[in-house]
C-alpha cells in the first residue's frame, strides 16, 4: 500500500492540526514506510542518514498511542525514553516533539549535560510523558534516584553509530538495562558496524527493517572537490575562499576543539564574522552560536564533528573540510548539511600529506573521486607503469599553491567539454582536473590514531557531549 499523505495514516486529530500547521502533508519514505508498521507496535531497525525525516517517523507514531493510552491517575513518569548522542540532537528532537504534540496534553523534558541538573530534576519531578536524554546525564540522574524508567513503553535509540564513536555503547546498555520488557523499540543507525548490529539484536524483537537514504543525497546534489595543500597553508587558503561573497552560509569542520577556536579567531581578524562551537563551550554559548549563524548575524560556523551532529539550519551554502574526518562516514554526515529540501551546495575539502589516507578512505566510501582544485600531489610514477600519465594538472599560472591561490583567488572552473553535469550545480571553487590528471595517493600518508589513541579519544568525545 502507497502512503501518499499524512492524512492516510490515521494519526490522531490534534496530531493532524500540527501536521498542517507546519505544512507537513507529505511523508517522507521513511515515514510512510515505518509509521504504519510502528502504529502496529512493531520494532524497527532504520538504517537512514540526516535529512531523511526520521525524527517524525518515530515522534508521530509515539504520541499517537501515548495520547490514545493517556492515564490521569498518579505522578507522570517517563513512558516513552528518546536517546540520543548529543546536546544539539536532543534539542532538535525535543524541539520536534513540542511542535507535533502541541494540541495535545503531554509533558516532555531534555535533559543533557553541560549545564546545571536543578532545572531537569525539577522538571522530572512535576511529572513528564515523554523524555529525551543524552546518555551520560540520564545516568547519573538515574543514580542520583530523581527518574526510574520502570514505565517506559517505548524506546528510541537515535544515531546509534555515533553513540558508538563517543564510547557511549556501554552507558546505553546499563539504561537498557533499567527498562520494562515489555516495550517497543527502535533504533536508527546511519551505518550497521559490527557493534551496532548486536546491540540491535540484544534490544529488538523480530523488528522490521527500513532503509533509505535522503531524498537527494550529498553525493548526488553536492559538488565535492578538494585542495591539496600544506597544512600550514590551510588558513590563508581558507579566508580567501571566504572573500566570495556566494559563500553565503557556511560550515568550517575541524577536528579538535583548539583548531576549532584558532580558525574562528583567524577569521574574526580577517573581517570575516564567525563563531566556533564546540564540547567546551558552555550550553549556553553554544546556543546563541547558532542562534547568530541561523540570522545571519555570522556567516560562518566553525565546528567539530560532535558538536555539529543534530545541526539543522536551512539554506547552507558550503561546507569546508579543513580537516579531512578520520572516519569516512563522517565526511558524509558533513556534506549532508548543505544541499537540503532539494537546493544545490558544495563541499570543498583542504587534505594535507598526512591525510591523503583519510582521503582515499572516502573516496573509497563514496564510490568516487573529488574534484581536484589546482595541483595533484606530487608522487613517484608507479612501477611499470608509463610515468607520463602521472604529470601533475596544473592551475593557470602554474605552480603550487603557496598560502594564495595563483591569482589570488581560487580558479573559476567549469565543467569539462564533453561530459553531461546532471544537473548538478557548479561552483567558482569546483574546477575538475585537467585531462590526464592523477587520481593517486601517496603510499606513504599518514594512518590513523592506533587503538590506544582511538580509546583515549573516545574518552575525550563522552566527556565533551
Amino acid at each position: 500500500m502507497t502512503i501518499n499523505t499524512f492524512s492516510e495514516l490515521g494519526l490522531a486529530e490534534p496530531i493532524e492540526r500540527a501536521l498542517q500547521a507546519r505544512n507537513h502533508t507529505v511523508p517522507t519514505p521513511i515515514q510512510a514506510r515505518a509509521i504504519p508498521k510502528l502504529l502496529q507496535g512493531r520494532d524497527m531497525l532504520g538504517i537512514a542518514q540526516t535529512g531523511t525525516g526520521k525524527t517524525a517517523a518515530f515522534a508521530l507514531p509515539i504520541l499517537h498511542q501515548l495520547a490514545a493510552q493517556r492515564t490521569d491517575t498518579g505522578p507522570r513518569r517517563p513512558r516513552a525514553l528518546i536517546l540520543a548522542p548529543t546536546r544539539e540532537l536532543a534539542i532538535q528532537i525535543g524541539e520536534e516533539f513540542r511542535a507535533y504534540a502541541k494540541h495535545l496534553r503531554l509533558h516532555h523534558t531534555v535533559i543533557f549535560g553541560g549545564v546545571g541538573q536543578s532545572p531537569q530534576v525539577k522538571a522530572l519531578a512535576r511529572g513528564i510523558d515523554i523524555l529525551v536524554a543524552t546518555p551520560g546525564r540520564l545516568l547519573d540522574l538515574m543514580n542520583q534516584r530523581h527518574l526510574k524508567l520502570d514505565a517506559v513503553e517505548f524506546f528510541v535509540l537515535d544515531e546509534a553509530d555515533r553513540m558508538l564513536d563517543m564510547g557511549f555503547v556501554r552507558d546505553v546498555r546499563k539504561i537498557i538495562a533499567a527498562l520494562p520488557n515489555e516495550r517497543q523499540s527502535l533504533l536508527f543507525s546511519a551505518t550497521m558496524p559490527g557493534e551496532i548490529s548486536k546491540l540491535s539484536g540484544d534490544i529488538l524483537s523480530n523488528p522490521i527493517r527500513v532503509e533509505v537514504t535522503p531524498q537527494a543525497t550529498p553525493i548526488e546534489c553536492v559538488v565535492q572537490s578538494v585542495y591539496h595543500v600544506d597544512q600550514g597553508d590551510k588558513l590563508n587558503l581558507l579566508t580567501d575562499i571566504l572573500s566570495d561573497p556566494a559563500m553565503s552560509r557556511v560550515i568550517v569542520f575541524a577536528r579538535t576543539k583548539h583548531r576549532a577556536n584558532r580558525v574562528a579567531e583567524r577569521l574574526d581578524r580577517s573581517g570575516i564574522r564567525a563563531d566556533a562551537i564546540h564540547g567546551n563551550k558552555s550550553q549556553g554559548a553554544r546556543q546563541a552560536a547558532l542562534k547568530r549563524f541561523k540570522d545571519g548575524s555570522v556567516r560562518v560556523l566553525v565546528a567539530t564533528d560532535i558538536a555539529a551532529r543534530g545541526i539543522d539550519v536551512d539554506s547552507i551554502s558550503h561546507v569546508i573540510n579543513f580537516e579531512l574526518p578520520n572516519e569516512p562516514e563522517s565526511y558524509v554526515h558533513r556534506i549532508g548539511r548543505t544541499a537540503r529540501a532539494g537546493n544545490g551546495g558544495a563541499a570543498i575539502s583542504f587534505c594535507d600529506p598526512s591525510e591523503r589516507a583519510f582521503l582515499r578512505d572516502i573516496e573509497r566510501l563514496i564510490h568516487r573521486r573529488l574534484t581536484v582544485i589546482g595541483d595533484e600531489p606530487a608522487m613517484p610514477a608507479p612501477a611499470g607503469r608509463n610515468r607520463s600519465n602521472h604529470h601533475q594538472a596544473q592551475k593557470p599560472g602554474g605552480g603550487r599553491f603557496n598560502g594564495k591561490p595563483s591569482h589570488g583567488k581560487p580558479v573559476q572552473g567549469k565543467p569539462s567539454p564533453g561530459k553531461p553535469n546532471h544537473g548538478k550545480p557548479w561552483h567558482k571553487h569546483s574546477r575538475p582536473k585537467a585531462k590526464g590528471a592523477s587520481n593517486g595517493a601517496h603510499a606513504n600518508a599518514g594512518k590513523p590514531a592506533g587503538k590506544g589513541g582511538a580509546r583515549n579519544a573516545s574518552r575525550r568525545r563522552r566527556r565533551a557531549a
